[in-house]
């Protein structure tokens, strides 16, 4: 992949609005770049992961800028801004991705958003949600906002606020249930084979040896105390 140079016009024009300075791009789309989601998907409620891949950066702004030249607002796929999506299952704010449409948004450990599922009508099926996602640095961040390094951050939908005692399922509901229940699934066999690989990784090679041999060494150790 090509590297890249944004303006540094531009860079202090994201500045200005923002209030943060000193903005750095990457130039090698990590994480970002072209995104195209197709009917009947979402995205999870998540903070993005708050340092650059590679580099010692801090991660600092998002900037989604829509590609969906018709898109309704019934359709859905609309970008998902929350204030504490695990207690609430509905966003604070939606954005619709309009054709041109630019979302720019701090990235923080507050800053929770996703997208809402997808539901085109039958003929507009064939349509996806399309985008691209430019994320900017800083090479400091205020103490106060900084953390340990960690990945995305996601948590499930919690159900509807319909969703109490007393209240008769309907067909969508059932359906609903259903669909938070394989998605709980898939997140734990997830969890399992990211687990698994792990330690995979752990007993393989010279590192894997010497971590057997430490382990064994200790064991050994407390059985004669």
């Amino acid at each position: 992949m090509h590297r890249h140079r944004v303006p540094a016009q531009f860079l202090r024009t994201l500045s200005k609005l923002t209030g943060i300075e000193d903005l750095i791009y990457d130039p090698w789309y990590l994480g970002g770049g072209t995104h195209e989601s197709r009917n009947g998907t979402s995205l999870d409620p998540h903070i993005d992961a708050n340092y650059h891949p590679v580099e010692p950066w801090h991660r600092r702004l998002n900037v989604v800028l829509y590609l969906n030249r018709h898109w309704e607002d019934e359709w859905g796929g609309c970008l998902e801004l929350f204030h504490d999506p695990q207690s609430l299952s509905t966003a604070d704010r939606h954005v619709t991705p309009a054709f041109k449409r630019c979302a720019i948004f701090e990235t923080s450990e507050r800053s929770w958003h996703g997208f809402s599922q997808i539901r085109l009508p039958p003929a507009k099926a064939h349509l996806t949600r399309r985008s691209i996602a430019l994320f900017f640095y800083t090479l400091e961040r205020p103490a106060v906002e900084t953390i340990d390094r960690h990945t995305v951050h996601y948590v499930k939908r919690p159900l509807p606020v319909h969703f109490t005692s007393g209240h008769v399922l309907s067909a969508s509901d059932v359906a609903c249930i259903h669909d938070a229940i394989s998605q709980r699934d898939a997140h734990i066999r997830q969890l399992y084979d990211q687990n698994a690989a792990l330690r995979n990784a752990q007993d393989s090679g010279t590192g894997g040896a010497l971590l057997y041999w430490a382990k064994r060494a200790y064991l050994r150790l407390r059985l004669r105390r």
